[in-house]
């Protein structure tokens, strides 16, 4: 009997020590992990929600430098919240512009901060953007999955909380940037009797797009006018003059119908809402903007570098920013250029019956958006992974477009702001110009923000 009653206790006992080992929230049992810190750092936790995020901005139609700033303020709280206890990054406070008095973690405690990262990052997003059941639905299913890694239950909790707190922290931040005092400014006023001015273009004749974006904040330049083009050539009808050459060179390049240039135009569209008429009915097709092409290319190569989570957020972070400021730059110029598109120049002294490939963007033609963005992003990827890495971007064939390889970011950058002139919505200069403009903004980030310790 004693020998039994043993032998009882200690399967009573055995039962009770995996019992403990578990954890019981709800109707779920998740056995606790002893190699949770490393199995939640798996990187693609924080691809997926970047991925999430992007598809949110794609379906609400954020413009393209709206679409920007979701991102980056995004990446922020993630980068922030991702390296509250590591040694290897330094926080970007004092080094962004405004950035100060950031949460902290609690001595002693232990966080899962992977966790907190993405936690921070789709805060923050959810703020920013319409389709907020969307993004609550992508958060309960990634937080799901963070709890099956077996992460207990006090650290899972306390790393969610923290996360939130450093997102909170961020969008009270980012209410300062003059964003919400932009939305109530003035429209932009076209003057019918000045043929040298930008006007709207077909199909939806729309207003001029974000007359006042380069009244935000920016994060690193310290003005929008810190990093200036060239002027952009003078206006002028004659036949002899540069304005009226470089003009025709685009008409020449739309009328050529050659299949690659027409290929790349479309492949780097990157419009976020193209309207169609077809008859009667109008419809609009969803793509992602500039900024969202370049973050998938930001994750892919993060993927074939076998980056790790620090890594990739870090990547994500320095990627947004400068796009984020790249895009002030550029719509500083815009509006003080205020050069008028190919379209309407081209059908008023060249061709009446002429159109671009793809839909006008609604505001100034110098310098091109899609170049600035395209040199800021691959000078910061070819300072991230190398200078010749060949990569390829499957980013569009969601789109029904075929992957293209590159031999390097530049490669890639050169060909999207190529792309416009192909497109027919811009002329040469404002890409060339644009790419150099993107390249020097790039530069600034790389020279200004510190994040690796050891690195930079």
């Amino acid at each position: 009997m004693y020998e039994i009653y043993k032998s009882s206790k200690l399967i009573l006992l055995l039962l009770a020590l995996s019992a403990a080992a578990s954890l019981h929230w709800g109707c779920e049992t998740v056995k606790e992990n002893p190699n949770y810190q490393t199995d939640a750092a798996d990187p693609e936790l924080m691809h997926r929600s970047m991925q999430a995020l992007s598809e949110v901005t794609k379906y609400d139609l954020f413009a393209p430098m709206i679409a920007s700033r979701i991102f980056t303020y995004a990446h922020i709280a993630a980068y922030q919240a991702a390296n509250a206890q590591t040694a290897n990054y330094q926080s970007l406070v004092g080094q962004i512009n405004g950035l100060q008095n950031l949460p902290s973690v609690e001595k002693d405690k232990v966080y899962c901060l992977p966790l907190s990262a993405v936690c921070a990052y789709l805060k923050v997003g959810r703020k920013l953007i319409f389709s907020e059941d969307s993004l609550d639905n992508f958060r309960n299913k990634i937080l799901s999955d963070f709890k099956k890694i077996g992460i207990p239950k006090d650290v899972y909790e306390r790393s969610i909380a923290f996360g939130d707190t450093v997102g909170g922290s961020i969008i009270a931040w980012s209410t300062k940037d003059n964003y919400a005092q932009t939305r109530s400014k003035s429209k932009y006023t076209v003057t019918p009797n000045n043929p040298t001015r930008w006007r709207p273009t077909s199909p939806d004749y729309a207003d001029a797009m974000e007359p006042h974006w380069c009244d935000i904040r920016t994060l690193v330049m310290d003005s929008a006018a810190q990093i200036k083009p060239i002027p952009a050539i003078k206006y002028d009808s004659l036949k002899s003059s540069a304005f009226y050459k470089m003009a025709l060179e685009t008409y020449n390049l739309v009328n050529t119908n050659a299949k690659d240039k027409t290929e790349t135009a479309w492949y780097w569209d990157d419009n976020p809402a193209a309207t169609f008429n077809t008859g009667h009915v109008n419809v609009t097709r969803k793509k992602l903007s500039p900024a969202g092409h370049w973050l998938w290319i930001t994750m892919y190569n993060a993927r074939q570098n076998k980056k790790d989570v620090y890594e990739s957020i870090d990547s994500y972070l320095r990627v947004s920013l400068a796009q984020f400021d790249g895009f002030i730059s550029c719509w500083d110029e815009k509006y003080r250029s205020e050069v008028i598109r190919p379209e309407s120049y081209i059908a008023k002294f060249i061709d009446p019956n002429w159109l671009p490939i793809i839909i006008t963007p609604p505001f100034p033609e110098y310098t091109s958006g899609h170049s600035v963005i395209s040199g800021a992003s691959s000078t910061i990827l070819s300072n991230l992974f190398g200078e010749n890495v060949s990569f390829t971007d499957s980013t569009e064939v969601q789109f029904g477009l075929e992957a293209r390889h590159y031999n390097s970011f530049k490669e890639a950058g050169e060909q999207a702001a190529m792309s416009r002139i192909y497109a027919g919505i811009h002329y040469r200069p404002a890409c060339a110009e644009g790419f150099k403009q993107g390249i020097a903004v790039g530069n600034l980030i790389i020279q200004k923000v510190k994040t690796k310790r050891n690195s930079n």
